[in-house]
């Protein structure tokens, strides 16, 4: 089994992956809160995680993937004021919190199915939890580090911290906490503004609520993930997961409940995707610059010059290193378009490549490979390794433009190159083959284009130029290319 690289956001650095349980990873994601249409900024971690678990397992672990739906607890400023996220959208369309959750949940779904995203192995419910919480909530208060005040318990971070270092997975040091905090409403029955919620008492008209040794209320939302990853993976697991914006507090405040409780974080790696900006602007609704995955689909958002394929997203997405910040515009979508259609017309044209039986071996094709899972196994490069792949595309290109011959075994490591990293782990899929016409409209094409190199080949330029020209007029656009030549609708 190949060494494995993964960034641990904890130590800062690079460490070589090492499993508590031999062949068996365990992974912890935050899910969604769902009260709202799936977003650009959930696909990140949607397929982020997703080429982790392929690439795990065609390494040959096996996987146990836990990623949670936040359904309760979630406050609209996501810290303890405020009204309930799931509470207010169901308030606002005058609907059950759970018909909300339900909708929201069956979208985010659909959404991640076209992205082409694996389910994970278990999805709870942080609803479905109330008594592992309330239980968790408990040792936390026998151990010394909470207290309860006026129905509500808070985690009490300046008695953790006499202890346990609080900040180590942020790097905030409780100092700084101290000297920036400020006195914020809804925060007057806490000892310290830093202190976080682990119950939170419910005002008469919370529809969200549940009886506890403390009050009739909902748990906080830092609660959830520690009783949940506790109960499926273990109060010891491998990685946990999630957005770089949820690093400080959601994180933070989870590290600190794993310890209080149990003495230990619980979590051998931590793991973070940055995030997604738009024009070099965070993304957000009050720019206006919020896009839903429905919109990116569909072209609708104002901000859009047309619509975006789920896997020209997912290939945009992958484009980047998962720790760097990822800036969209129409034009970097528009060139992920070509850049995918490019690598998956050579995995159709590599099955029907011409095996030459006196053909040399490709030298460079060994380099190719090797260089694809050394980019995958330094904590997971997937831009240098679809860089990897376009070489692949370029040596398919010449053959089948007869530059080059390609023997047997040559043609066997090119298609497995496509059908187990570029299909496999990265999970791109040929969207024009799965599509009715796109096979007919594929073959169509390149056999015009064949008529038209020929053409060429002959000095017949003025049918070359007439092809294209016709072609062009029709809306599908050609381009000449070293590597041969491309073609786009």
């Amino acid at each position: 089994m190949r060494e494995f690289i993964l960034y641990n956001t904890l130590s800062r650095k690079k460490e070589v992956f090492v499993p508590l349980t031999s062949g068996m990873v365990g992974l912890y994601v935050c899910g969604p809160t769902v009260y709202g249409d799936a977003h650009l900024g959930h696909a990140r971690p949607g397929i982020t995680y997703d080429v982790l678990v392929r690439f795990f397992r065609h390494l040959g672990y096996k996987v146990r993937y836990v990623r949670n739906i936040t359904d309760v607890g979630h406050l609209e400023n996501d810290s303890d004021s405020g009204e309930d996220k799931i509470a207010r959208k169901a308030r606002l369309e005058q609907l059950e919190p759970m018909e909300i959750v339900q909708h929201y949940t069956i979208r985010y779904h659909e959404a991640m199915k076209l992205l082409n995203t694996l389910p994970p192995s278990i999805e709870p419910r942080a609803s479905g939890h109330i008594i592992e919480q309330i239980s968790l909530v408990g040792e936390i208060m026998d151990k010394g580090f909470a207290y309860v005040s006026n129905g509500s318990v808070y985690f009490d971070v300046e008695a953790y911290n006499k202890i346990y270092p609080y900040g180590i997975l942020s790097g905030r040091l409780l100092e700084d906490l101290q000297s920036n905090s400020r006195v914020l409403e809804g925060q007057e029955d806490k000892k310290s503004s830093f202190d976080f919620a682990l119950w939170k008492k419910a005002a008469p008209e919370h529809i969200m609520k549940w009886p506890s040794p403390w009050s009739e209320g909902f748990p906080g939302w830092h609660l959830e993930c520690s009783a949940m990853s506790a109960k499926y993976l273990g109060e010891n697991f491998d990685i946990h997961g999630g957005g770089m914006d949820l690093l400080f507090p959601h994180h933070e405040c989870e590290l600190a409940q794993n310890t209080a409780a149990r003495g230990k974080g619980g979590v051998k790696y931590w793991m973070h995707n940055n995030m997604i900006t738009i024009n070099g602007q965070k993304m957000g609704k009050s720019l206006g610059n919020f896009i839903t995955l429905e919109e990116l689909f569909t072209g609708s958002h104002k901000i859009l010059t047309q619509s975006y394929s789920p896997m020209t997203i997912r290939f945009f997405i992958l484009q980047a290193h998962y720790r760097s910040t990822l800036d969209f515009s129409n034009e970097a979508l528009q060139a992920a378009e070509k850049g995918l259609k490019r690598m998956m017309q050579a995995a159709r044209d590599v099955n029907s490549l011409t095996i030459s039986p006196d053909a040399e071996p490709i030298l460079v094709l060994k380099d190719v490979t090797e260089g694809v899972y050394t980019a995958l196994c330094d904590d997971m490069n997937t831009p240098i390794a679809m860089a990897h792949l376009f070489e692949a595309v370029r040596i398919v290109n010449l053959v089948k433009d007869k530059q080059i011959k390609i023997n047997a075994v040559d043609k066997e490591t090119l298609a497995r190159l496509f059908e187990e990293i570029a299909i496999g782990v990265l999970g791109l899929t040929d969207e024009q083959s799965e599509s009715g016409s796109g096979d007919v409209l594929n073959g169509v094409i390149d056999m015009i284009l064949e008529m038209r190199r020929q053409a060429k080949a002959n000095k017949d330029f003025s049918a070359s130029d007439q092809i294209r020209d016709k072609l062009n007029s029709l809306g599908i656009q050609i381009k000449d290319t070293k590597e041969g030549t491309d073609w786009s609708l």
